[in-house]
């Protein structure tokens, strides 16, 4: 009996301990769930747009974001000839409107100065009232005065009012990039603009300079180029070659886009030069000095030069693929045997 006494009685210890710590191995679990909810609801700082109430539904296209650029420290850090003639703008824009803010209207007449430092092939700086007034514009000094709060890009853009907000913003600066149709351009070039307020005896300006992007990045569309049917059959569209464009970049190759259809093959040609070819649609049979390369999507395939190539269409779909030449193609290194 004193020992069945004894067993119930540590049962009922065991039973008694067993209630008194129940939930002490859940609660850190589910505090840590509740803060990691918290701060997944919460908006990340910096974000823009308006907070969600409490069980309000968020939509996927609410939820995504447009990535932002890279910050201004990381941007400064940029060694390209572009982030050079960035930091030039900026650099120069600032240094103007300390010059201003310190000897107000009396330097307009030296910022139009031809090859002055406000007015030269590397730098041409513009200067409005607070409100769209040009006031000092070098390269066009029969526009001084006109309005240009309702200026328009190319694509209708308001970039006069965009001016206008980027310098009265808590930063007094900032850039501003649109599409500038120049006279005499078929086509509108991507320009950036930085713009930065300055103040005079209770006077407000607005002091800017510009670049064009396009004398630094490339941008071609395949829907904008033409196809041209060379001799033996290949359809070629060229993307970028130096060679054919009229300014200075530091490429020596060329790439083109090239299809042939179902069926079809180009004649056997050589190219004096290395060759790359990248396959993006379509399957085929490249012959290189006679020798099969079975042709499939996502191949690189390197072309060794003064090879003999001929490439066939085995599929059913247009063979779609890169032709990448070093130096950049031209005729007198191409040589095809009809």
């Amino acid at each position: 009996m004193d020992l069945i006494r004894i067993i119930c009685g540590m049962l009922a210890v065991a039973l008694i301990l067993g209630i008194l710590t129940c939930g002490s191995h859940d609660e850190p679990t589910a505090v840590a769930e509740e803060l990691e909810n918290n701060t997944v609801s919460d908006s990340p700082s910096g974000v823009t747009g308006e907070a969600k109430a409490a069980g309000e539904n968020i939509t996927e296209e609410q939820a995504v974001m447009k990535p932002a650029p890279p910050d201004s420290l990381t941007l400064a850090k940029g060694e390209s000839e572009m982030a050079n003639e960035r930091r030039n703008i900026e650099n120069k824009v600032r240094a103007t409107v300390r010059l201003l803010e310190a000897q107000g209207e009396k330097l307009f007449p030296s910022f139009r100065e031809a090859e002055s430092p406000w007015n030269d092939h590397n730098f041409c700086i513009f200067v409005w009232t607070i409100n769209g007034t040009q006031v000092v514009c070098p390269q066009d000094t029969g526009s001084e005065g006109e309005e240009m709060k309702g200026l328009l890009d190319a694509d209708g853009k308001p970039i006069g009012e965009l001016f206008i907000e980027t310098v009265q913003s808590e930063a007094g600066e900032g850039w501003v990039d649109y599409n500038w149709k120049e006279p005499g351009n078929s086509e509108p070039s991507r320009r950036l603009t930085f713009v930065k307020k300055a103040t005079f005896e209770g006077r407000a300006y607005i002091v800017g300079s510009s670049f064009y992007l396009d004398d630094h990045i490339i941008c071609r569309n395949l829907s904008d180029c033409k196809y041209l049917e060379e001799p033996g059959n290949i359809h070629v569209a060229e993307l970028l070659n130096p060679g054919n464009i009229d300014k200075n970049i530091d490429l020596n190759y060329s790439v083109a886009h090239a299809v042939i259809e179902p069926g079809e093959n180009n004649a056997p040609h050589l190219m004096r030069n290395p060759e790359v070819h990248y396959i993006l649609e379509g399957e085929g049979i490249l012959y290189i000095d006679g020798i099969p390369v079975e042709l499939h999507r996502d191949q690189v395939i390197y072309i060794p030069a003064g090879a003999v190539q001929t490439t066939y269409n085995t599929g059913n779909i247009t063979l779609k693929f890169l032709a990448i030449n070093q130096p950049g193609w031209s005729e007198k290194n191409t040589k095809v045997f009809e």
